[in-house]
């Protein structure tokens, strides 16, 4: 008798392959409207009042040191700043859009030196720049360490650490086109998008420039209105579409099937195991012992996998049945191995 597999499959059923219909989404959370997006900031700055755990290295710290209190109208030289209490660290935030001067942001602080914990500091006042080399805010405060045996003492939070020193200049009122892009492209959702959009505005008004791409024209009655008009735009519903995918990851086992794959008639043996797609049995023994499940043409990789698993099939074969049956073609979508 050939090898019997007594494996759990861990599988991840998506749309179809569990039987349910497709559900329409938001376009606020299948679309953003573009120039509406975080900015990333960035700063250098240095920690204090640590309990000897800073840097060991201490000259570029010291450099960083002497030139702050110079700054405070105390001079000192490199050599006269010696300590282990201090640390050298990168600053970074995250600038969300319509930002205001006076709004607060939360910081991440991250060593750059070979300071053993930032515990118990305290980060001195850095500016933090975006990419266009502006400063838009200015950090500050006590750092905290998550706790647990899995805490990652050399980067630390300071929640409110920041505060924004200018306005991210955004005039929306004066618009008359916006551009809307998809989180995941797809030429019908697109177009379903845009035929949604004419249908709630009454007219011609968005039009489907790519599969990532609706361009809208303010209609007359929205001048001035941007945020009316997006609200009311974002709140829509549109069925997405996407392609026929099964993600398969080996380490885990587990398995993501789109809503759309299909497999074509075909017969498959591996093992001890045997499964034909396009038949008239239901799923068995045969009289040598191996088992075999039959399933009806067109069936969903949902419905092959849910047989396999039945049958005891361990990850390992389920991952090399799928991929010999993309390789013979009968697997409609795409296969893709994490």
């Amino acid at each position: 008798m050939k090898r019997f597999i007594v494996l759990q499959v861990i599988v991840v059923l998506v749309g179809c392959a569990l039987s349910f219909a497709a559900h329409a989404a938001r376009v606020k959370d299948i679309a953003n409207v573009r120039g509406v997006r975080d900015n990333q900031l960035i700063g250098y700055g240095i920690v204090v009042g640590l309990k000897g755990t800073g840097d060991s290295k201490s000259e570029f710290t010291n450099k960083s040191i002497a030139r702050m209190f110079d700054k405070l109208g105390v001079k000192l030289e490199d050599k006269d700043v010696a300590s282990k209490n201090v640390a050298a660290v990168i600053v970074t935030a995250t600038l969300p859009p319509f930002a205001r001067a006076g709004n607060k942001l939360d910081i991440t602080v991250s060593s750059v030196g070979d300071a053993s914990s930032l515990s118990g500091g305290t980060l001195l006042q850095a500016p933090l720049r975006a990419a266009d080399q502006n400063i838009y805010a200015v950090s500050q405060g006590s750092i905290l360490i998550g706790g647990g045996s899995e805490s990652h003492p050399t980067v630390g939070r300071i929640p409110n650490g920041a505060i924004i020193e200018r306005d991210v200049a955004e005039d929306f009122t004066s618009r008359k086109m916006f551009r809307l892009t998809l989180h995941n492209p797809d030429f019908t959702t697109a177009a379903r998008l845009a035929k949604k959009i004419n249908l709630d505005l009454s007219g011609k008004y968005a039009t489907a420039k790519d599969a990532g791409t609706v361009d809208i024209i303010v209609p007359f009655a929205y001048e001035g209105k941007a945020v009316e008009l997006l609200a009311s735009i974002e709140t829509l519903e549109v069925t997405p579409d996407a392609r026929a995918r099964v993600i398969v990851n080996e380490k885990t086992g587990t398995v993501v099937i789109g809503e759309n794959v299909r497999i074509s008639r075909v017969a498959i043996s591996h093992g001890d195991l045997s499964v034909k797609v396009g038949g008239k049995d239901s799923k068995s023994k045969d009289q040598s012992g191996d088992r075999v499940a039959v399933l009806d043409t067109g069936t969903s990789v949902g419905d092959l996998v849910k047989a396999m698993n039945a049958l005891g099939v361990s990850p390992k074969d389920l991952i090399t049945v799928l991929q010999n049956i993309k390789a013979a073609g009968a697997l409609q979508g795409e296969l893709e191995i994490l």
